[in-house]
Protein backbone atom coordinates (compact mmCIF):
# COMPACT_ATOMS: atom_id res chain seq x y z
CA UNK A 1 0.00 0.00 0.00
CA UNK A 2 1.41 3.51 -1.13
CA UNK A 3 1.95 5.68 1.41
CA UNK A 4 0.80 9.65 0.94
CA UNK A 5 3.21 12.08 1.01
CA UNK A 6 2.54 15.44 1.21
CA UNK A 7 3.22 16.54 -2.62
CA UNK A 8 4.52 14.07 -4.34
CA UNK A 9 5.53 15.73 -7.23
CA UNK A 10 7.06 18.36 -5.08
CA UNK A 11 9.33 15.35 -4.00
CA UNK A 12 10.05 14.72 -7.23
CA UNK A 13 11.18 17.77 -8.20
CA UNK A 14 13.53 17.98 -5.66
CA UNK A 15 14.85 14.94 -6.25
CA UNK A 16 15.88 16.01 -9.81
CA UNK A 17 17.40 19.07 -8.15
CA UNK A 18 19.40 17.33 -5.98
CA UNK A 19 20.46 14.87 -8.59
CA UNK A 20 21.64 18.11 -11.00
CA UNK A 21 23.68 19.03 -8.19
CA UNK A 22 25.76 15.85 -8.76
CA UNK A 23 25.85 16.39 -12.65
CA UNK A 24 23.11 13.48 -12.74
CA UNK A 25 22.60 13.21 -16.75
CA UNK A 26 19.78 11.57 -19.14
CA UNK A 27 17.37 12.65 -16.80
CA UNK A 28 13.60 11.43 -16.99
CA UNK A 29 11.33 11.97 -14.53
CA UNK A 30 7.97 9.85 -15.33
CA UNK A 31 4.37 10.06 -14.26
CA UNK A 32 3.52 6.48 -13.30
CA UNK A 33 0.22 7.46 -11.33
CA UNK A 34 -2.25 6.07 -13.90
CA UNK A 35 -0.24 2.70 -14.35
CA UNK A 36 0.88 1.81 -11.04
CA UNK A 37 -0.20 1.91 -7.31
CA UNK A 38 3.68 1.43 -6.31
CA UNK A 39 4.43 5.06 -6.88
CA UNK A 40 3.44 8.36 -8.17
CA UNK A 41 6.68 9.19 -10.31
CA UNK A 42 9.44 7.73 -11.18
CA UNK A 43 12.49 9.44 -11.67
CA UNK A 44 15.40 7.89 -14.36
CA UNK A 45 19.07 9.32 -14.08
CA UNK A 46 22.58 8.09 -14.85
CA UNK A 47 26.21 8.66 -13.28
CA UNK A 48 29.25 8.43 -14.98
CA UNK A 49 31.34 6.04 -12.59
CA UNK A 50 30.13 3.89 -9.44
CA UNK A 51 31.29 6.97 -7.26
CA UNK A 52 29.10 9.33 -8.63
CA UNK A 53 25.91 7.10 -9.17
CA UNK A 54 26.59 6.82 -4.74
CA UNK A 55 27.02 11.03 -4.69
CA UNK A 56 23.84 11.52 -6.40
CA UNK A 57 22.23 9.44 -3.85
CA UNK A 58 23.81 10.68 -0.84
CA UNK A 59 22.76 14.01 -2.08
CA UNK A 60 19.02 13.56 -2.48
CA UNK A 61 19.07 11.39 0.93
CA UNK A 62 20.96 13.96 2.93
CA UNK A 63 19.06 16.69 1.27
CA UNK A 64 15.18 15.20 1.95
CA UNK A 65 16.48 14.26 5.37
CA UNK A 66 17.50 17.72 5.66
CA UNK A 67 13.55 18.42 4.98
CA UNK A 68 12.14 15.15 7.40
CA UNK A 69 12.13 13.36 4.06
CA UNK A 70 12.96 9.60 4.87
CA UNK A 71 13.52 6.65 1.98
CA UNK A 72 11.28 3.71 2.66
CA UNK A 73 14.02 1.55 1.16
CA UNK A 74 17.89 2.28 -0.45
CA UNK A 75 19.07 -0.52 -2.32
CA UNK A 76 22.24 -1.03 -3.84
CA UNK A 77 24.01 2.18 -2.61
CA UNK A 78 27.06 -0.34 -1.83
CA UNK A 79 27.80 -1.19 -5.44
CA UNK A 80 27.01 2.00 -6.70
CA UNK A 81 26.04 0.26 -10.57
CA UNK A 82 21.96 1.00 -9.74
CA UNK A 83 20.55 2.60 -7.02
CA UNK A 84 17.29 2.52 -6.31
CA UNK A 85 15.26 4.84 -3.70
CA UNK A 86 11.69 4.43 -2.71
CA UNK A 87 10.26 7.79 -0.60
CA UNK A 88 6.78 6.09 -1.13
CA UNK A 89 5.29 8.54 -3.96
CA UNK A 90 8.41 8.66 -5.96
CA UNK A 91 10.75 6.12 -6.55
CA UNK A 92 14.27 6.91 -7.60
CA UNK A 93 16.75 4.97 -10.28
CA UNK A 94 20.41 6.07 -10.58
CA UNK A 95 22.08 3.97 -13.23
CA UNK A 96 25.74 3.47 -14.76
CA UNK A 97 25.26 4.05 -18.21
CA UNK A 98 25.02 0.29 -19.18
CA UNK A 99 23.09 -1.16 -16.03
CA UNK A 100 20.77 1.74 -17.81
CA UNK A 101 20.80 0.66 -20.77
CA UNK A 102 20.26 -3.65 -19.87
CA UNK A 103 17.36 -2.69 -17.99
CA UNK A 104 16.17 -0.24 -19.98
CA UNK A 105 13.56 1.32 -17.77
CA UNK A 106 11.96 3.57 -20.01
CA UNK A 107 10.63 0.94 -22.88
CA UNK A 108 9.42 -0.99 -19.61
CA UNK A 109 7.10 2.14 -18.44
CA UNK A 110 7.03 3.54 -22.10
CA UNK A 111 3.25 4.35 -21.86
CA UNK A 112 3.70 6.59 -18.67
CA UNK A 113 3.88 10.18 -19.70
CA UNK A 114 6.95 12.18 -19.23
CA UNK A 115 7.05 15.29 -16.90
CA UNK A 116 8.16 18.33 -18.52
CA UNK A 117 10.88 19.58 -15.88
CA UNK A 118 10.28 23.48 -15.14
CA UNK A 119 12.88 25.41 -15.48
CA UNK A 120 15.91 25.83 -14.72
CA UNK A 121 15.85 22.09 -14.20
CA UNK A 122 14.93 21.85 -17.65
CA UNK A 123 17.89 23.45 -19.28
CA UNK A 124 20.23 22.39 -16.90
CA UNK A 125 19.42 18.40 -17.63
CA UNK A 126 19.48 19.37 -21.60
CA UNK A 127 22.93 21.32 -20.81
CA UNK A 128 24.02 17.73 -18.87
CA UNK A 129 23.04 15.94 -21.65
CA UNK A 130 24.49 17.50 -24.30
CA UNK A 131 27.72 17.11 -22.64
CA UNK A 132 27.34 13.66 -21.70
CA UNK A 133 27.06 12.83 -25.16
CA UNK A 134 30.13 15.31 -26.79
CA UNK A 135 32.01 12.88 -24.73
Amino acid sequence: MKKSSPDPRETALLCVRYALDKKAYDLLLLDVSGLTSLADFFLICTGRSDTQVQAIAQSIEESLGKLGRKPRMIEGLSGGQWVLMDYGDVVVHIFLESVREFYDLERLWARAPIVQLPEPYRSQARDLRLASNAR
